[in-house]
């Protein structure tokens, strides 16, 4: 069973739901009417529990770990689960290999392991979820990767620190907009260096971090992931292939570099 700890206010709700191996805060600005807002959240919950038990590279039972170990076959899989693959397969082609879910040694043994944007993909998913509900202004953060819309209070805009990665007290940058914004960041503070180099098959560990902010989590988070394994040369890619994200790195050493688009989401 999940814990939770979840909070009403005289405006909006906040939830905090434990879940694919995170905590995942909902925070909820809307008064919706009546019980609304916590069907709302009821179905984000739901949602978030169902990805897990489809998408877990830690539980044996799951879909996706019976296809990486050979005991299921893709035509078992899922329309879901197949259309993950292939965006899996359409951000390897894009990114021209930095981002592919089968070299990353996952813990069922498998070399599958799609969970570079199942996160991302999963939270985008739930953001739509609120918004079918009739949310309007709300932020979604699991583990670090962000979606919000709307405000975060009646004209003022959302604002997101992104964490240093040698000062865990300390934002390297606040981001931040009114409407539709997604922030993801790859980074080895929390977990070492876990991000595979398909090249070589070791971890890369050449940047501190990487941010990605644009429209949608689902392409900011895989696009995180893949920038940080080309490096530097990965904000070239990124701004030559996809000029509606912007990107913010931070070296070993500490300097910090961006797209020239980062300054139109940068707050102070």
């Amino acid at each position: 069973m999940s814990k939770a700890v979840a909070m009403t206010s005289r405006t909006g709700r906040h939830h905090v739901e434990l879940v694919m191996g995170m905590a995942v805060s909902i925070d909820l600005r809307d008064d919706l009417v009546g019980t609304a807002g916590d069907a709302a959240i009821d179905d984000v919950v739901r949602w978030l529990h169902h990805v897990d038990a489809t998408f877990s590279t830690y539980k044996m039972e799951s879909p996706i770990s019976l296809l990486g170990t050979g005991a299921a076959s893709m035509d078992d899989m899922s329309a879901e689960v197949l259309g993950v693959l292939a965006l899996c397969q359409e951000l390897h082609e894009d990114t021209d290999g930095a981002f592919d879910a089968l070299v990353v040694p996952a813990p069922n043994g498998s070399r599958l392991d799609p969970s570079g944007v199942v996160k991302g993909w999963s939270i985008e998913r739930a953001a739509e979820i609120l918004e079918r509900h009739g949310a309007v202004n709300f932020c979604i953060n699991a583990g670090g990767d962000i979606a919000v819309r709307g405000h975060v209070r009646a004209d003022e805009p959302w604002r997101i620190g992104i964490r240093h990665p040698d000062l865990p007290d300390m934002s390297a940058a606040v981001v931040g907009g009114a409407g539709r914004l997604a922030i993801a960041t790859s980074a080895t503070y929390e977990r070492g260096a876990h991000i595979i180099d398909p090249a070589t098959g070791e971890p890369t560990a050449d940047l501190a971090s990487v941010t990605i902010v644009g429209p949608d989590l689902t392409y900011a988070d895989a696009y995180a992931t893949a920038v940080f394994v080309m490096g530097l040369e990965g904000l070239n890619w990124l701004l030559s292939r996809h000029p509606d994200y912007a990107g913010f790195v931070i070296t070993r050493e500490g300097t910090a570099i961006s797209t020239p688009n980062f300054a139109d989401h940068r707050i102070g």
